[in-house]
């Protein structure tokens, strides 16, 4: 019996068999190195003028290519796993750990452009002229990633908007953008989960109502400190940052706004999935939302990394042909890198901005009984909520008009034992600086 406790340096560690391709494929057969790294073709090699640094540019894009196609991997297979009907929480875990994988591999190429970075303008210019009209806009993969992600075409830049001249001449592309396009994103995915967050049923623990109660009460305390402000400089500032605060809060809670923010493309998700992300976000110390708060937050870094991907990009690219040059595809360069920089290419905005519309701690609605109960279920399981029954929309139907606890949902207005009450919106908007004067 050997001695676990043998010196490493003892001989008997070298001993072994060495398996060849007898017991099967070797390590170079399986990586099929043989073409991947036959794959470097240097064109100023081919010129009878080799330039040391094409290599390093060559290697680098393509080890950005793979990775790219490594990602989209992952995104696809966390896409399959939300296009479902109700979530099998025994998958959220996978879908985190692929995600975080994502973000990893992201920040992976944000720190790649450093080495490309150690190459000089000159280096650069005594092989650019060969990559014409070979560009970084042509890379189909990086194009399909965003489409998957959920960027939408309307949102792009101009430039960045017409496929055809890029991959007209490739049938297969152009399925493959089309198919990408038409398929669930993971923004829509996620958009669709978010909608099914427990809680924001009406008649429930009705967190939306909660949240403008607590909204109303925080600003018209706001006002009303304005009010005992002596200095009148002051008391008209805090009076106008109570009216701004009013309009902010306003953007979410009445849907016709939030709507119309989402038509010109500065929202990109629904109201109901906007609450559903803001209750996550107010909730996520409890357990049930932990997991929902972190997949929000690696959306969140995927969205930021890609950011500082573009932005070291065009750093780099001022760096290499300044910011008057056409860039080797025909696009104006920096100008157009830069453009690419905007809030318009970030996917999951929406999260980004929901610190815009967060309460102090103190503020923040406790959870009943009655949803905490609720909260062991499986998530969007709506048939019952503290007791109700629910139908798809989340509401008991009762002759045509919502019930919620007694009380009748009719023409924007609760009716309750026989009085009128205006709803959570109409509260809140009727809330004015008048009710201090």
């Amino acid at each position: 019996m050997a001695c676990p406790m043998r010196s490493v340096t003892d001989d008997s560690a070298q001993d072994g068999d060495h398996l060849g391709n007898e017991a099967g494929m070797l390590y170079g057969e399986y990586l099929m190195l043989d073409k991947l790294l036959s794959a470097q073709r240097m064109l100023s090699a081919e010129s009878s003028k080799p330039v040391h640094d094409e290599h390093l540019f060559i290697i680098t894009h393509q080890a950005y290519e793979l990775w790219f196609k490594q990602i989209i991997f992952e995104v696809d297979s966390v896409r399959s796993l939300l296009d479902v009907e109700g979530l099998d929480e025994s998958h959220t875990m996978e879908i985190l750990k692929r995600l975080n994988r994502v973000v990893l591999i992201l920040k992976l190429l944000v720190d790649q452009v450093m080495i490309l970075e150690t190459m000089t303008p000159l280096d650069f210019m005594d092989f650019r002229h060969y990559l014409r009209p070979a560009s970084g806009f042509q890379s189909l993969q990086f194009r399909l990633l965003e489409n998957k992600l959920g960027l939408k075409q309307a949102l792009r830049v101009k430039y960045n908007q017409n496929y055809q001249t890029v991959f007209g001449d490739d049938p297969e592309a152009m399925e493959s953008l089309h198919k990408s396009e038409e398929e669930p994103a993971l923004l829509a995915l996620i958009e669709r989960w978010l909608e099914r967050t427990p809680g924001l049923i009406t008649h429930g623990f009705d967190f939306w109502g909660k949240f403008q109660a607590a909204v109303n009460k925080m600003i018209k305390e706001s006002i009303e400190e304005a009010m005992r402000e002596p200095n009148e400089t002051v008391r008209r500032h805090r009076l106008q940052d109570a009216e701004n605060r009013r309009e902010i809060y306003r953007s979410i809670f009445d849907p016709a706004v939030h709507d119309a923010l989402r038509s010109r493309g500065e929202r990109r998700l629904s109201h109901r999935a906007l609450q559903g992300a803001i209750m996550i976000t107010f909730y996520r110390d409890e357990p049930r939302f932990s997991q929902p708060h972190q997949l929000l937050t690696l959306l969140m870094d995927m969205d930021s990394l890609i950011t500082k991907w573009r932005y070291n990009h065009v750093i780099m690219v001022q760096r290499m042909i300044g910011s008057q040059q056409l860039g080797t595809g025909g696009s104006s360069g920096y100008q157009y890198l830069r453009s690419t920089l905007s809030d318009r290419y970030k996917v999951f905005l929406d999260l980004f901005n929901l610190s815009t519309f967060l309460l102090p701690r103190s503020l923040i609605p406790p959870l009943d009984d009655g949803i905490k109960k609720d909260l062991k279920l499986t998530w969007g399981d709506h048939i019952k909520e503290n007791g109700h029954n629910v139908e798809e929309n989340g509401d008991t139907q009762k002759n045509g008009e919502n019930q919620n606890n007694g009380e009748t949902l009719k023409n924007g207005e609760i009716q309750k034992n026989g009085e009128t009450h205006l709803n959570g919106l109409e509260a809140f908007t009727d809330l004015t600086l008048k009710e201090t004067s």
